[in-house]
């Protein structure tokens, strides 16, 4: 049973291509925790297949406020980017982005043809990554002198927390957990320490 903060997103890259009447189509997915990561890729995308016809773009992104976005690059009104981005919709997918590119063949494959076409390459790119479940996540840094750092890391590691350590004048604690923990984690590192630890400010990231 999938916890109520998790969310189902895709493990790595994966690109598949396949060919309807002479147009070659690659669909290309990628996870992306923000909106700036899924339009980096667009554009990694574009310059990489820029001989291509088209690259259509769609990506739904954990932001603030939830985005969803989807673009027919050329192709005819709601033809394109619509379809790749019902796909993402219907398997209720997030933090991720995905990229059709078309190399045109010669014959037109009219508005039901483009719509078929389309949501294929993103259900076939799909069918090939591997789906993973994520909860999002909140970063802070605790910072604790040397006599209280193995009381920190000691919790940290019972709970099985993410964090990588710094050893400087301080002992500085980068730690990554899930949101809805962030809170109690907090309260029993200051209690551990009877608060001789300094707690840098959260911030979130989806992945």
């Amino acid at each position: 049973m999938s916890e109520p903060d998790a969310y189902r997103t895709i493990a790595g890259r994966t690109s598949v291509g396949f060919t309807v009447r002479g147009s070659e189509f690659i669909g290309h997915a990628t996870p992306a925790g923000t909106v700036a990561a899924a339009e980096s890729f667009v554009e990694e995308i574009e310059v990489e297949y820029d001989d291509a016809t088209h690259n259509v773009p769609a990506y739904r992104v954990q932001a603030d406020p939830f985005r969803e976005y989807a673009d027919d690059d050329g192709e005819p009104s709601g033809s394109a980017g619509k379809p790749v981005l019902s796909v993402l919709q219907g398997r209720d997918l997030e933090n991720l982005c995905v990229v059709v590119t078309r190399y045109f063949g010669g014959t037109e494959l009219g508005i039901g043809g483009l719509v078929r076409a389309y949501s294929r390459a993103a259900t076939d790119v799909l069918d090939a990554a591997e789906t993973v479940e994520k909860r999002p996540q909140e970063r802070f840094t605790a910072v604790v002198d040397y006599d209280d750092s193995g009381t920190v890391r000691g919790i940290l590691e019972s709970e099985g927390t993410t964090f990588e350590a710094d050893y400087g004048e301080r002992v500085a604690f980068e730690i990554s957990v899930p949101i809805a923990d962030a809170d109690a984690l907090r309260d029993r590192l200051r209690s551990a320490t009877s608060d001789r630890i300094e707690l840098e400010a959260a911030r979130q990231s989806s992945v």
